[in-house]
């Protein structure tokens, strides 16, 4: 995988606009790939819909998924993703304002690798989002 893009999963616009920023800001330069719906999301791994001619061998180097997406919920989204050989491996990062404790045990049974409730502060939200930058997009290997 020579670029290392990011697919944010996330329906609300001001939230999109919010980790734009929080990128930015945090020197995180790497493509964004938004999906504003599960499906959506689910397109663009798999190569179907609008994204069908998309190189489906380069694969997003995490996914940054919510939970409370319209047509299909995030967890949804993980199981699918992780049902696939294609995709079982990709680095799921549930970025979320659900604090449901039902959520983050079935989030991790489902496989994610993360799960983190997004800070309403935005200080903290770019703190946060420069770790996961960081972490994912530098420090981490994977076998993708």
């Amino acid at each position: 995988m020579n670029v290392k893009t990011i697919l944010l999963v996330e329906d609300n616009a001001s939230d999109v606009e919010l980790t734009r920023r929080a990128l930015a800001k945090s020197r995180v330069g790497n493509p964004l790939v938004v999906a504003e719906d599960g499906q959506v999301a689910l397109d663009y791994l798999f190569g179907a819909g609008t994204y069908l001619d998309r190189d489906t061998r380069e694969q997003p180097a995490v996914i940054l998924l919510d939970l409370n997406l319209p047509l299909m919920d995030g967890l949804e989204v993980l199981r699918r993703i992780r049902a696939d050989h294609r995709t079982r491996r990709l680095p799921v990062v549930i970025l979320t304002s659900s604090k449901e404790q039902k959520d983050l045990t079935t989030g991790y049974d489902l496989g994610t690798n993360s799960y983190i409730v997004k800070p309403v502060d935005f200080a903290q939200f770019v703190e946060v989002i420069g770790q996961l930058g960081l972490y994912w997009l530098v420090l981490n290997e994977s076998p993708v």
